[in-house]
């Protein structure tokens, strides 16, 4: 038997997210579903993190066990030759027989983009929230550093199944940022890990502050809060994207 690793692109607009449902298609079970027919027999795999209905990811991260001797090069080609075409596999590793994609990870990068034009063309509506309205971006992109650091964030995660096992919802953001590109405001965030919705709620919560809803300054107030009702509305899947998961060196990969 051998762990393999997969680095993973996605178009997740027409998947119900990343994790296996009954009678939903995901990302997960589709990938499953080929491993499976290949391996001759039942293979799980799991991934770095759950991403949600209609986000995309640039470097999302999984692994499978497998006695398949197929060499991972045609592994590869296997693979995206029977996947649908809005998911690719980037690379395929051995990894330790311990590698746990998710547990291993140290670090995550996500991205959201909003397209602030009238018109949204139509061959990036499946990768943006379009938001035309009046907005006060400098307040946006000032309110973005205040998530930095260690903090309670309560406040911007949705209701989760786990939550009566009372899981802390500490975490740490190493850097978060926005900025604009012609046509489009950029929110950037690295951190140890999210909780469910959280980064789509610290974007709402932005937009919040760009309405003038907020100010900036208030951004300290309502992580101490802890009260899901003060944070803004979650904002749409289809701006997000997971751009990559950073793991320590001491994770050994070996082929490829």
């Amino acid at each position: 038997m051998r762990r393999i690793r997969f680095t993973l692109a996605y178009d997740g607009t027409d998947f119900h997210g990343w994790q296996v449902q009954p009678g939903q298609v995901t990302i997960q079970g589709t990938l499953q579903e080929i491993l499976s027919e290949l391996e001759g027999g039942p293979v799980i795999l799991h991934g770095s993190g759950r991403t949600d209905a209609g986000v995309h990811a640039m470097g999302q991260v999984a692994a499978c066990t497998m006695a398949n001797p197929l060499p991972l090069a045609n592994l590869q080609k296997a693979l995206n030759r029977f996947l649908p075409e809005a998911i690719r596999v980037l690379s395929v590793s051995e990894a330790e027989a311990n590698f746990q994609p998710r547990f291993d990870a140290v670090a995550k990068t996500y991205e959201y983009r909003i397209a602030r034009g009238e018109i949204c063309s139509p061959f990036e509506r499946r990768f943006v929230h379009h938001f035309p309205y009046p907005l006060d971006e400098a307040a946006f992109l000032a309110a973005a550093p205040y998530f930095a650091g260690e903090h309670d964030f309560s406040t911007f995660a949705a209701a989760d199944a786990r939550d009566e096992l009372d899981y802390s919802k500490v975490r740490t953001i190493f850097s978060s940022e926005a900025f604009r590109e012609p046509g489009r405001l950029i929110y950037r965030v690295r951190g140890s890990g999210f909780l469910k919705h959280m980064v789509r709620n610290l974007v709402g919560t932005l937009l919040e502050v760009g309405k003038g809803n907020h100010v900036p300054a208030d951004i300290p107030r309502l992580l101490s809060a802890r009260d899901r009702s003060l944070g803004g509305a979650t904002a749409p899947g289809s701006g997000l994207f997971l751009v990559s998961v950073e793991y320590p060196t001491s994770v050994r990969l070996t082929g490829g």
